[in-house]
């Protein structure tokens, strides 16, 4: 038997003889012609009878072991139910199957097909080597990982792109070097233009600048497009407010873009002139903030910035007005309705709110511009504080009357009758002790209270030169 089992191992396509010459001709027909790497002959009970293999390829990889063995052994073990469907095959041919087969050198991938060879149940199983295949799937698997890393990374990128360009206080505009038409806008730019919230798409670019200085904006967007150097125009928007525009070029989706930046200016004095006055302004000693038509602030001076104790001008660009300054829906709505209808106000008093709670008595004067349409309000804070009430003896009130009224609009309703109630109570303890000459228990009779209840209030008020014990 070792002897006939030795004919049969390791045999080429050449010299299937033997146990494939005695299975009929048109069977070993189709297993030549498929042109297999290796060829198995199995009997009707799973058992391996013959190994052939057609090339050096897969010699040394242990099928000396295959004869006598039952096929489904030589697999891996969830690869076995694969064999038994093409076992059970039932003589007729089935389809191709990929089994992974355990060898010295590791798994070796093989696609069988399994035909019949005869009546007595033993089949002819056809295998193609698949490890080439297998490893251009694995790497075509390694490339599809690495295209999946490298689009996270991308999405990663854009999103550190888009929170910083929606972020920036600078209003930035993209748009196309050759249709001139706008691709992207960041919040501010959308505010400083009017563009609102839809798709810019089919914007064109002069449709955010004034009329009249449309060919400017065309000749400063095309001479960035052609790389020449260029200095910042001075354009009007749409609305006729001043900007500072200036225009780079830069590639991008494999054509040209620029990227045009608007700076809005204070006033529309002579070129120039703007710089000197911002010094002014951050010099000032009064608080000073200049605001557009819907009170959103636009900048501010480093005094305005310690009232409201905010470390940056950017803490504070565009967020409201009414978020420092006064009580909410009172003092600024007042302030706007006078500026609207006399244009200046002055010595309006209120209160500024810092960032961490502090509370600051200012007295305001604010005026209004109307620059071709655009509307700003600038506003003088001068700080002051309350007016203080001179003592001089125990019977004089803590406030007149005057001075309570002018607390109106300073502080609320609540603690001014509070204010008034201590008042009219110390000034009813007073008189009872002055009726009674200084007689505590019947003081407190013709008021009404306890003795020491009226103690308490004595107390509070500092009356009746009282001592600890009492």
């Amino acid at each position: 038997m070792d002897a006939r089992t030795a004919t049969h191992r390791h045999r080429t396509t050449e010299t299937l003889t033997g146990g494939l010459a005695a299975l009929p001709a048109d069977v070993a027909t189709q297993a030549l012609a498929a042109a297999c790497d290796i060829a198995l002959v199995i009997d009707g009970n799973g058992i391996i009878r013959d190994v052939s293999i057609g090339g050096d390829d897969l010699s040394g990889q242990g099928f000396d072991d295959w004869v006598d063995r039952p096929w489904a052994d030589t697999v891996a073990p969830e690869n076995r139910i694969k064999i038994d469907e093409m076992l059970s095959g039932g003589g007729v041919p089935g389809r191709w199957r990929q089994v992974n087969h355990e060898t010295p050198s590791g798994d070796l991938p093989v696609r069988y097909l399994a035909m019949p060879s005869g009546k007595d149940g033993s089949i002819v199983a056809i295998g193609r080597d698949v490890r080439a295949t297998a490893a251009m799937q694995q790497r075509l698997l390694r490339a599809q990982q690495a295209m999946e890393r490298d689009s996270l990374r991308l999405r990663q990128l854009e999103a550190r792109y888009r929170l910083l360009f929606d972020s920036a206080p600078e209003a930035i505009i993209v748009i196309d070097a050759t249709s001139r038409r706008l691709l992207e806008a960041n919040p501010a730019a959308r505010r400083i233009a009017g563009l609102g919230t839809g798709p810019l798409d089919t914007t064109p670019f002069t449709a955010i600048i004034h009329p009249d200085d449309r060919e400017a904006a065309i000749a400063l967007v095309g001479a960035a497009a052609a790389a020449e150097q260029r200095h910042p125009g001075r354009l009007r928007l749409a609305d006729g407010q001043p900007a500072r525009v200036s225009a780079t070029l830069f590639r991008q989706d494999r054509g040209n873009a620029l990227l045009v930046r608007l700076a809005p200016l204070l006033t529309p004095g002579i070129a120039g002139s703007e710089r000197p006055l911002d010094e002014v302004l951050e010099r000032m000693p009064d608080a000073f903030v200049l605001t557009d038509g819907a009170l959103a602030v636009l900048a501010a001076n480093g005094a305005f910035l310690d009232l409201v104790q905010q470390p940056r001008p950017d803490d504070i660009r565009g967020r409201p007005l009414t978020q420092f300054l006064g009580r909410p829906g009172i003092d600024v709505a007042l302030l706007e309705s006078q500026l609207r209808d006399h244009g200046s106000v002055r010595g309006f008093a209120t209160v500024v709110h810092g960032a961490v709670g502090a509370e600051t008595d200012v007295e305001v004067s604010a005026v209004t511009t109307d620059d071709a349409g655009a509307i700003r309000h600038g506003f003088s804070l001068r700080v002051v504080g309350r007016t203080p009430v001179a003592v001089t003896d125990d019977r004089q009130v803590p406030r007149s009357v005057e001075q309570l009224t002018e607390l109106v609009g300073r502080v609320s309703l609540k603690e001014i009758v509070r204010e008034s109630t201590d008042l009219i109570e110390r000034l009813c303890i007073e008189a009872a002790l002055t009726y009674t000459s200084d007689n505590r228990a019947s003081a407190a009779e013709i008021l009404g209270l306890s003795r020491q209840s009226l103690y308490s209030k004595l107390h509070r008020h500092g009356l009746g030169n009282l001592s600890d014990n009492d």
